[in-house]
Formats: C-alpha cells, sequence, structure tokens
C-alpha cells in the first residue's frame, strides 16, 4: 500500500473511533423490552461464539459480517434489532494447551529452552477414491480447516509467542482460567474496532466458571434426559488415547468432520503348514480383514498382504485365546473396543511385534464362504497401512483392483518366485460368480478390466475408473447369485451376512475413523467403544420434529437446506459428555463435562434473559435485578422460557422480577437469522434444530427461523495458513483497511456457500473509494452552499434520468439485503450507485449538477450503504447537514423506478457508446491510405416501428413466446412457421437474422422486445441531450431524423427501433 494510501486509513480509523465512540455513548446498540413497544417486530441475529483460544480472524469476521450487515439493514427496516455476542470456553482444547504450556515449562524450563534441531512434521497428503464417494456418507465428509491454525510451531510456547506475547506473559497461560480473563476482552475490543452492532451487556462466557451460565445448561440437559433423549451406554466414538476420552470435532486439531467407519473383520484361519514364524505357537492365528462388502465373501479366493508393510501378531479376546495378524496402527484400534485381554492395551505375540508381510507370503489360510476350501496370501503391492489392517481379503470377481493383482501374478511367474509363490497357489483360482449386476453381468471386475483394457494393477486412473462403475452399480442394484440370501438385492443382504459371520464367530465388528484424526493434544486418535452419556439424535420422532423445524425455516440456499436434511437423516448417537478439560458438569453424573458442541444449542435463549441476570461476563457480580445465581432452579427456567406458571413455593423469587425476565425471552425469541460456516451444518446447527424442538416442543414459535450458512474466505485466492504467512486477524485487516474498507470487501467477497476471496487489492481499491466518497461529499455539499450548481427552477432531462436511476437501484439494493445477498447488494448500493452519479455528471454537461438532485443521492448513498460501511455512511450523514445518527435512521422512502425511463437511460448509454464506436472507425480506418477529415456534422436516424413483414414475425414470435411459458421453440420450426408468411417470402435473407436478433432482445429485456412499437421517444431523447451529445462526439450540429423523413433509403433500411444509426460528415 502506498504512503498515501496509508495516510488516508489513518484518517479513516480516526473517525470510526470518533463515531464509535458517539454510538457507545448514545447506547444505540442495547436493546431492552419496552411494553410499549411490544408491536414492534424483533429481529435477533446470532453469530456461534467463537472459542477463546485466540484472536479473532478474518475466516471469523467474514461469517460475523453476515450478521453485521442483517443486523444493520433490519435497523433501516424499522425492527428492533438485537445482536448478541459472547465467547465460548467449553471443551477441551483451552486445557489442553494449558496442561502442554506446564509440560513445556517443566521439561525444558523457564523460558523454555527447546532443542535447536527440530524435525518438522511432513504434509499427509490424503489420495482421494472414487469408491469412497460410493461406499462412504458423502454428507459426512469434509476438509479440516483447523489443520493449519498454529503455523509451523511445534511447541504450544512458540504458538504463543506468534501472538505477540512476551514470556512473561505466555507464562501464566499454564492456568487453563487466565484464558478466559485474557481472550474475551480482546475479542471485544476487535469488534469495537470493526463496528459491530452488538449489545455487549449480554456477554458471557461459558463454562461452570459462570454461575448463570452452567445453571441454565443443567436446566437444559435435565430437560433432554427426562425425554429420553439422553442415554448411557457403550458406544463407538472417536477417542484420543492421550487425552483418555472421546475426542469431538472442537477438539480436534485435524480430522474435523471425521466420523468412525464399521467393518467387518474377517477372520481367515492360519492352517497347516503355518509360515516359520508361527513355529511353536499353539493358538489358533487368524489373519484378519476389514470389509465394507461382506455380502461378496463367497467370492474369496485369496488374501493379499504387502510384502514390505510391518505386521504384527497379537493376542484378542479376554482369555488371549486367539492370535490375530495385522499393522500395529489396526491393533491398537482393537485394543480399545474391547477385543484385547485389557482395555486400550496390546499384548503382542513375544518376537512378532513386527515383522515384513514377505514372511507370511504363501500361507494357507480357510475363508469363511469361499467356495475354495484353502485360499493363500498373495502378495499386492497397492494396500497401505493407514486404513484396515494390512490384511485384504480378495474377491476378484467384483473387485477390479484383487482382479488386477491376481492377473499379474498368473501372468508373471518371475514375480511369484520372487515372493516364494508356488503355481498351485495362484493358477487354479478363478473368479467365482456371486453377483449379477445389470448391464454388466456376473462377473463385473471381469467385464471391466476387459472392456478398460486394465493390464496391471499398477494401472491406477483405469483402476478408480473401473472401481466406480462396478461398485455403484454393485452397491445398489447387484443380486446375491449364491448363498443363504439368493436373490436378494446386495444393499439389503449386506447386514443380514455380516450378522451371520459375526453369529458364527468369522467375523467381529470393527471400527476406525474415516481418516487420520490428531487431537489437540497431539495423538493420533482411534475408535474406542466406551462408557458415556449420549444424545440419541437417531430417535425417529425427534427426527421428525426436527425435519419439521427445517422445513419452516428459511436457509437463503438450496443446497443449505439439502445439507441440513441429510444431516438430520443420517445424525444418530452423538456423545455429549467427557471426562477433561473445561465446561458444565452432567447434572446427574457429575464425574463428566458436557462437550462444547452440546451445551452450545440454545444459548441464544441464554442471550435475552443474560443481561438481567449477570453484572460481568463470568457471572462474578450480580446484575441489575439482584439474583444470585443459587436462587435459579429449573421451574424458574421453566417459567421463563417453557410458559409454566408461576408457583411462589417453588420459584423463591418475586413474581414481578421474573415477568420482567420471561417478557425479554418472549419479545427477543425466536432467533430471527443465525449466521455461520457452512462447516458448521453437519453439526452444531443441526443440533442447534434438534435441542429447539425438544425444550420448545410445542412452542414451534420458539424454533429459529433462519440458518445462513457461507463458505470458507480466502486470502487473495489462496487458504489462509500461519505456516505460509497467508493470514490476517480481524485487528490487522481493521489496521490495514479501516473497519469500513475491510467490511465493504467482505461484503464484495461473495454469498453463496463455495469459498468467498478476500483481495487486498480490493480492499485497497475500496479505501480509495470511501474516502473520495467522503472528500467529494465534502466539496458538493460546499458547492452547494456557494451556488455553484443548478438550483431546482431549470430541471432538464438528466435529472429525471439520474432520479429514477437512483429509485431503481435502491429498490433493488434492499431486494438483496432481503435476501442477505451482500455482494449483490453492495453492486447496486454503492458500485452502480457511484456510476448512476457519473453518469449524471456526465450528460449534465455544461447545465452543471442539479443541488437538491445531489444532496438527495448523498442522502440516499448514506443510508444504504450504512449497512456495510455505517461509519463513512455517518460522516456523510453528517457532511449534508443530519443532526441525527444514521444507524437510527429508516430505509430511503421512494417511489418505484419508472421502467421507460430506466429503458430510456440504458438507451441512451447503449447508443451513445455505439456512435463513439462508429465515430472511432471513421477517423481510425484499418487502411490509413489518406488521413480522414474529421466531421463537423452527424446525421441521426431513427424507427418507432418495424415494417411490416417484421411486425409480422414479432407476431408469431410473441404468441410462441406466451404459448411456451417464456421459452422459444427450436429455430427450425420457427423458421418453418416464419417461412410460411407470405410478406416474409420476400425478405428470406433477412428472416432469420432479424429472428436471432429480437431473441437476443428478449433475453436482454423480455417480452417488451416484442412489442411492435418501441417504447422510447427517441426524437424526444436525442433533442433534450442535443447538447451533450454534440460535445460527445465533438461537432457542430447534429440533424435528428425518422426513418420516414431521412433521404438515405439505404440507412434507412438497417435502422429498427430501438438502434439508431448515425452518419458522421
Amino acid at each position: 500500500m502506498a504512503a498515501e494510501e496509508h495516510w488516508k486509513v489513518k484518517k479513516l480509523i480516526e473517525a470510526e473511533a470518533e463515531i464509535q465512540q458517539k454510538w457507545e455513548a448514545a447506547k444505540v446498540f442495547q436493546q431492552d423490552f419496552i411494553p410499549e413497544l411490544k408491536d414492534v417486530p424483533h429481529y435477533t441475529v446470532t453469530f456461534p461464539f467463537p472459542y477463546m483460544n485466540g484472536r479473532l480472524h478474518l475466516g471469523h469476521t467474514f461469517s460475523l459480517s453476515k450478521c453485521e450487515f442483517a443486523a444493520g439493514f433490519q435497523r433501516l427496516n424499522g425492527k428492533r434489532v438485537l445482536f448478541p455476542f459472547a465467547f465460548h470456553c467449553t471443551g477441551m482444547p483451552i486445557k489442553a494447551c494449558a496442561d502442554k504450556l506446564s509440560r513445556e515449562i517443566e521439561e525444558y524450563g523457564y523460558p523454555p529452552q527447546f532443542p535447536k534441531t527440530e524435525e518438522e512434521e511432513s504434509a499427509v497428503v490424503e489420495e482421494k477414491s472414487l469408491v469412497d464417494d460410493i461406499t462412504k456418507d458423502k454428507s459426512k465428509g469434509k476438509k479440516t480447516k483447523a489443520v493449519q491454525k498454529t503455523g509451523s510451531a511445534k511447541y504450544q510456547w512458540q504458538i504463543m509467542q506468534s501472538l505477540g506475547l512476551s514470556d512473561e506473559e505466555i507464562k501464566k497461560f499454564a492456568d487453563p482460567l487466565y484464558w478466559l480473563e485474557y481472550f474475551p476482552p480482546r475479542c471485544m475490543d476487535d469488534c469495537k474496532k470493526m463496528g459491530l452492532k452488538v449489545d455487549w451487556r449480554r456477554s458471557f462466557i461459558t463454562t461452570d466458571i459462570n454461575p448463570y451460565f452452567d445453571s441454565f445448561v443443567r436446566w437444559q440437559f435435565r430437560i433432554l434426559k427426562q425425554c429420553a433423549y439422553i442415554d448411557f451406554g457403550k458406544r463407538y466414538t472417536i477417542y484420543s488415547p492421550i487425552d483418555g476420552q472421546p475426542c469431538m470435532d472442537h477438539d480436534r486439531a485435524s480430522g474435523e468432520g471425521v466420523g468412525p467407519q464399521e467393518y467387518t473383520l474377517v477372520k481367515l484361519k492360519a492352517l497347516e503348514p503355518k509360515p516359520k514364524i508361527f513355529d511353536g505357537i499353539q493358538k489358533p492365528i487368524y489373519f484378519v480383514a476389514a470389509t465394507l462388502r461382506p455380502e461378496t465373501m463367497y467370492g474369496q479366493t485369496n488374501c493379499y498382504l504387502h510384502p514390505d508393510i510391518s505386521y504384527s501378531a497379537f493376542y484378542i479376546g479376554a482369555d488371549e485365546a486367539q492370535i490375530f495378524v495385522g499393522t500395529a496402527r489396526s491393533a491398537r484400534n482393537m485394543a480399545f473396543q474391547d477385543m484385547t485381554k485389557e482395555f486400550g492395551k496390546v499384548n503382542f505375540v513375544k518376537g512378532l511385534e513386527s515383522f515384513k508381510g514377505s514372511e507370511i507370503l504363501g500361507a494357507p489360510l480357510m475363508a469363511p464362504l469361499s467356495s475354495y476350501e484353502r485360499v493363500f496370501a498373495l502378495p499386492m503391492l497397492t494396500i497401505k497401512d493407514d486404513k484396515g489392517t494390512g490384511v485384504v481379503t480378495s474377491v476378484p470377481s467384483d473387485s477390479p483392483d484383487d482382479l488386477a493383482a491376481l492377473n499379474d501374478l498368473k501372468k508373471k511367474k518371475p514375480l511369484r518366485e520372487k515372493y516364494g509363490i508356488t503355481d498351485d497357489m495362484v493358477l487354479p483360482f478363478e473368479p467365482i460368480p456371486i453377483i449379477n449386476i445389470p448391464d454388466i453381468g456376473d462377473l463385473a471386475a471381469v467385464h471391466m478390466v476387459q472392456l478398460l483394457k486394465i493390464e496391471s494393477q499398477n494401472e491406477k486412473d483405469k483402476l478408480e475408473e473401473a472401481k466406480s462403475r462396478v461398485y455403484l452399480k454393485g452397491f445398489y442394484e447387484g443380486k446375491m447369485l449364491v448363498g443363504k440370501y439368493k436373490g436378494m438385492l446386495t444393499a439389503d443382504a449386506k447386514k443380514l451376512i455380516h450378522a451371520d459371520l459375526v453369529d458364527s464367530k468369522e467375523a467381529m465388528k470393527y471400527v476406525e475413523p474415516e481418516k487420520k484424526i490428531i487431537s489437540r493434544s497431539g495423538d493420533e486418535c482411534v475408535v474406542a467403544l466406551c462408557d458415556q452419556w449420549y444424545l440419541n439424535y437417531g430417535d425417529v420422532e425427534w427426527k421428525k420434529a426436527a425435519h419439521a423445524a427445517l422445513e419452516k425455516m428459511e436457509t437463503y440456499m438450496p443446497d443449505v437446506r439439502n445439507n441440513l436434511s441429510r444431516t438430520i437423516d443420517w445424525l444418530h448417537e452423538y456423545a455429549c459428555s467427557r471426562s477433561y478439560g473445561l465446561g458444565s458438569k452432567v447434572p446427574w453424573d457429575e464425574q463428566y463435562l458436557i462437550e462444547s458442541l452440546s451445551d452450545s444449542t440454545i444459548y441464544n435463549a441464554f442471550y435475552t434473559v443474560s443481561h438481567l441476570l449477570q453484572g460481568s461476563r463470568d457471572g462474578k457480580k450480580l446484575g441489575p435485578l439482584g439474583i444470585r445465581p443459587e436462587q435459579l432452579n429449573d421451574h424458574i427456567w421453566d417459567y421463563i422460557f417453557r410458559q409454566k406458571l408461576y408457583d411462589p413455593i417453588r420459584m423463591p423469587l418475586d413474581e414481578r422480577i421474573l415477568k420482567r425476565i420471561k417478557n425479554e425471552f418472549e419479545y427477543w425469541y425466536p432467533v430471527s437469522m443465525r449466521s455461520s460456516g457452512k462447516d458448521l451444518l453437519t453439526n452444531h446447527l443441526t443440533y442447534m434444530i434438534f435441542n429447539h424442538v425438544a425444550i420448545w416442543k410445542d412452542q414451534p414459535d420458539k424454533w429459529p427461523q433462519s440458518f445462513r450458512a457461507n463458505g470458507h474466505l480466502l486470502l487473495n485466492n489462496e487458504k489462509m495458513s500461519k505456516s505460509t504467512g497467508n493470514f490476517m486477524t480481524l485487528c490487522e485487516a481493521i489496521e490495514k483497511f479501516s473497519a469500513d474498507g475491510m467490511r465493504l470487501t467482505l461484503a464484495d467477497a461473495g454469498d453463496g456457500t463455495e469459498d468467498a476471496n478476500f483481495s487486498k487489492a480490493s480492499a485497497d481499491a475500496n479505501i480509495k473509494r470511501l474516502y473520495t466518497l467522503v472528500e467529494w461529499s465534502t466539496e458538493m455539499m460546499t458547492a452547494i452552499e456557494k451556488s455553484e450548481l443548478r438550483d431546482s427552477s431549470k430541471p432538464v432531462f438528466a435529472d429525471e434520468i439520474f432520479i429514477n436511476q437512483l429509485h431503481h437501484l435502491i429498490n433493488l439494493a434492499k431486494e438483496n439485503y432481503e435476501k442477505t445477498m451482500y455482494h449483490e447488494a453492495i453492486i447496486n448500493a454503492f458500485f452502480e450507485f457511484t456510476k448512476a452519479r457519473d453518469f449524471y455528471r456526465e450528460i449534465c454537461g455544461n447545465d452543471k449538477m442539479r443541488s437538491d438532485s445531489i444532496k438527495l443521492y448523498l442522502e440516499y448513498q448514506a443510508l444504504i450503504l450504512s449497512p456495510i460501511c455505517p461509519h463513512i455512511a455517518e460522516q456523510v450523514w453528517s457532511i449534508i447537514g443530519k443532526k441525527t445518527l444514521i444507524v437510527n435512521e429508516r430505509w430511503p422512502a421512494c417511489d418505484l423506478a419508472d421502467p421507460i425511463i430506466i429503458d430510456t437511460a440504458e438507451f441512451f448509454k447503449k447508443t451513445i457508446h455505439a456512435f463513439r464506436l462508429r465515430l472511432d472507425e471513421l477517423l481510425n480506418p484499418k487502411k490509413k491510405k489518406v488521413a480522414p477529415a474529421v466531421p463537423t456534422k452527424a446525421t441521426i436516424i431513427y424507427s418507432s416501428k418495424y415494417p411490416q413483414w417484421q411486425q409480422e414475425i414479432l407476431i408469431l414470435l410473441k404468441k410462441i413466446y406466451e404459448e411456451n411459458n417464456g421459452e422459444f421453440i427450436d429455430n427450425k420450426e420457427i423458421t418453418k412457421m416464419v417461412m410460411a408468411i407470405p410478406l416474409v417470402k420476400p425478405k428470406a435473407k433477412e428472416a432469420m437474422p432479424f429472428v436471432q436478433f429480437i431473441k437476443d432482445k428478449v433475453g436482454q429485456r423480455g417480452i417488451q422486445a416484442l412489442d411492435l412499437v418501441f417504447n422510447i421517444d427517441q426524437r424526444k431523447v436525442f433533442e433534450e441531450m442535443i447538447e451533450y451529445l454534440k460535445g460527445a462526439l465533438k461537432i457542430d450540429d447534429i440533424i435528428i431524423e425518422s426513418v420516414e423523413e431521412t433521404a438515405d433509403e439505404t440507412l434507412a433500411s438497417k435502422v429498427v427501433p430501438g438502434t439508431p444509426i448515425v452518419n458522421f460528415s
């Protein structure tokens, strides 16, 4: 940014600070229930409270800005707007970070002296398989955004240093409660500098540190338990072994949104002769393969191992009577699923803690359900050890990968010899028909490998394509050809065959994370089967109610609704408790804490009353009503929030006090709009729906009214990342671009759920635009005071065009503000508004601009820009002499724009542009033999109506257009119908080009383009603007002629209504 722009930013920030002081002094954003205003509509807008382990960044601010813009617009709309804001501290991240600091001080001293040589963690690149899109739940998978939040720092101390903290300050963060003291006030200060319209009296921090919020959350959970929505038992959940508890989304450094994936763990029993490394082992040994398709086990011909992957042999069962062979990673997962003698501990067979797959290749095995009595362990070079067990059971009839590897072994004797595989282990085994897939057949993999000409297991792309085709149809359309469930669809047989295999002890249920998950404590998570309190989101009736609530909601974009609906469908049991971290305790089982996505589902209701209960963010001070937290009980909360009758025995507070609190809730609830990043659609926002329909089962008027989701924010078209330096906090953005410069760029960044982009170049340009607006406003008001502009007694046609265009843009902006489409709104409310002003200034020419039109423009501009740029709007509002605060004003009352005048303005813009191009062609010919003479005269020829043959075509096209609901039929059909018109036949060569010309006009102007007579008085326009035209075209004389008046028949034949021609001479 140039020095000049820095100076402008400084001036803007100084003005913003002064304006914010005025707002604060006037308490303009503090809202209370007022009985006299009870019939004025409310608008409560909220944003998911940010987690207090750092400062807000530009990504937070992007989602936050949607709330802010909505609040500003709805205030203009005359609604009483409440925008509350709180600070989330629940969960394990703060506690984990504090504990890390304590460990680092203990291990490395104070200040810590870390090892100089640090091994950088290599980036893990996950390969995406097309098959994942078929076999996995699409609604659950999403990219993590947390993985890059800490940059390249390895130690927590270094992360804190990257925030600009001194060693002495960092030391205090070893106490988790210090985080709750440090970050919330700084977050609030940053938001105030942004100019948020927040009622900060209602702010609070979560966890049991705040006794008022703690009481509220406990009340909520007791209701959920009474409704039988909370239960206890062993459930599979993502689990952090280091933390010793479930690891939910907000507890993860990477892997947000990743859930458990269930497999059938097929046990292939090792037969004699066993590999030498198993000599002396008497207990049964099983090679265990994790499969997603148990229904295909009838087609097993072998199993695969990777020769170079490390495998382990470990004991299974409480009595350790069996030995499994798989990767150590899978053994670790199994240990947390009640498969080993001791929870979380793997007991390896001595000496077999780690060995290469090559040492057990050729092992004879018994494969459950296979028609082959004995199969063998063969090499496959594409197996990975980061998923499943490293043991792959082979079904070449339906798996292209398995078939390609088997074919390689059959065709390549040297390959068999390399790994000690004899011919009898491979050559006799052929694919077994087990499933019929329509249009593919009984041996789907064989068919697809032949079709795609796959010659090797190394043809990765071809194999991906083959798998996607086979698995898609096989999953949903295949029919079983063999076994107990012959004739049944594979989708139906799958679960039954899984159950049969488990019942017969030939398989077990095995679960692992869909993808790698790293907890904030730094360990790789597993799936554990552990006792926990869980919310039963799988309850059928609860789901129905959630769908009913969603049906009533506004989601602004269809993909948001679809995502929420899918999540309601697939969501089942969700662990809502943990034993480590910060939070409120489970009321009936205080050894557990309520996790962070479960105490944040109905807290928007607490906003409505928090300012009356507490006197500080942490609830340590009494609020204005003098209510102590211990006075609050479930009966009081029920009275406030759930329409229960007052009971003086059970409610130890005066009814008048409770009535005042209740009135706040009843007036400000429900939430009118909740804005969030799209990543919360599949968790927090869906949980919010479920919990609202549970707590307010019989009060649908208290259910959320709308959710507004946005995509992630890119910075200069790249992901924000501390590690690359492409990162910006809210505070930094304000310092660089001013609050309104940042806000304008955020509004312009994007509207939908696709990723938006914050461009620093755009932000710099926006600073200039905003500063220029303030300067120009001052200049214009000075000019008006000095009577340098035209007064209202001398109106010209340009004034009418200008005011009408402003009204048109104001109405368009209002539509887009209503839809929360702020990118579109700012185009109408600022960029196009500025263009309209510039066009007015241009076409006024020597007449000058009209003073009252310019003052009205500035008033309009300030008002409609104020939701996005309130500080600039306040400045302009003051410059034009207004004594009020613009944040208390109303949307401008203006007439509907006259469509004829809108068309006239567009007609004139396009016409003058075409005339300039014509003049440029004349003065700058392609073949410059002789310099052309500069013209001094122009003849404008226009037409008001089409010739008869064209009118006949227009009549036909209008009939076609209206009979086909605003669409045209195929051109071939139109050609036949046009050529059947007698008047058109002599004009056959010109007819279809004319048809295409009119169709294009319809696309631009709608059905008006089919009118027989042009709706604009072209002569009047040219006569009104003749002096401007002379100046714009730099000529002395203009003649205006209709086609009926002109003597130039050649030119006249080329003129159509709305497209005049100019002839220079």
